[in-house]
């Protein structure tokens, strides 16, 4: 006899939405790989680390994206009954290592800088110039690809701000191409790529932050315990105080909050069956609470958070 799965309307409405982003971080690692290794040839064509610099920012995107592609496909394995809640968290994870790996980067390419500063070359720059220009072209049509879904998911966020950095560090480049044709002061390629490193450091620490959140199960960034307690206290009058409270993110989609409610006296009678189903859909519909658990106890039976 095969057994019945009841499927979760979240989790197919998340597939098919991942199945999308899939196609997109496709298509977006494609382009992104092909110049990166434009810049990379562009590097030892010109000497210009700003290049390198630059190259090195689209590598770390490709990985990004390659991180992100296999952590969609482990997320959709199906929970069971020793992965409760599903891999879902896959996907933060490959956040959590897409952001050390920038910092590696960071650290290689400030270094090299510093080498360039102390011990200036020469950069060609007309060559320098037309590969930078190839390089914000194809930053702005992955940040076109995968504009709207970045406010869907940490991992598509990640790669977006990175593209809109590249894109920054682009016109950058760009910049101290034109400055080294007309005035052949090569020391502003490796200030260039130091700027670069600037951006680079704050994408990675903004994805560390996010994803570390989630991964140590603290509250969702705005929300936490106290302001869903005054709220159900607020708009359920039958409460009289919450205890044993836990919220927390398996992903920043899927929030997850359980608690002990005690009742005010007078509240005998009252049927607690139906009260928790309307806690559970106020909680779903106000603050995205995908699953709550609410157990009604006494005084004597809560304890202190």
């Amino acid at each position: 006899m095969v057994e019945k799965i009841e499927k979760n309307p979240f989790s197919e409405h998340l597939f098919e939405y991942r199945n999308v982003e899939k196609k997109k971080l496709s298509l977006s690692l494609l382009i992104t790989t092909i110049v990166m290794f434009v810049e990379i040839i562009g590097f030892f064509t010109t000497n210009s680390i700003a290049l390198l610099s630059d190259a090195g920012h689209m590598f770390t995107h490709s990985f990004a994206i390659a991180i992100s592609l296999i952590a969609i496909i482990i997320a959709k394995k199906p929970p069971c009954h020793h992965r409760t809640f599903g891999l879902y968290r896959a996907e933060i994870l490959a956040a959590f290592i897409n952001g050390i790996f920038l910092l590696l980067v960071v650290i290689l390419i400030i270094w090299e800088a510093i080498q360039r500063l102390i011990h200036p070359e020469e950069v060609l720059g007309f060559q320098m110039l037309f590969i930078a220009l190839i390089g914000l072209f194809v930053n702005i049509i992955s940040i076109g690809i995968l504009h709207g879904s970045h406010k869907e998911n940490m991992n598509i966020r990640g790669v977006f701000y990175h593209m809109i950095a590249d894109a920054i560090s682009s016109v950058g480049i760009i910049f101290a191409a034109i400055i080294i044709l007309f005035t052949g002061w090569n020391l502003i390629d490796p200030l260039v790529s130091l700027l670069i490193s600037g951006l680079i450091l704050y994408w990675a620490w903004g994805i560390l932050k996010e994803s570390s959140r989630v991964l140590l199960e603290t509250a969702p960034k705005g929300l936490d315990c106290d302001i869903v307690k005054n709220d159900l206290k607020k708009n359920f009058s039958e409460i009289k105080n919450l205890n044993n409270m836990h919220l927390w993110a398996i992903i920043p989609e899927m929030i997850v909050f359980s608690a002990h409610i005690s009742l005010k006296e007078d509240q005998d009678n009252i049927d607690t069956e139906k009260l928790v189903t309307k806690i559970n859909k106020y909680l779903a519909s106000k603050y995205n609470i995908i699953e709550s658990t609410i157990q009604i106890s006494s005084d004597e039976d809560l304890l202190t958070c």
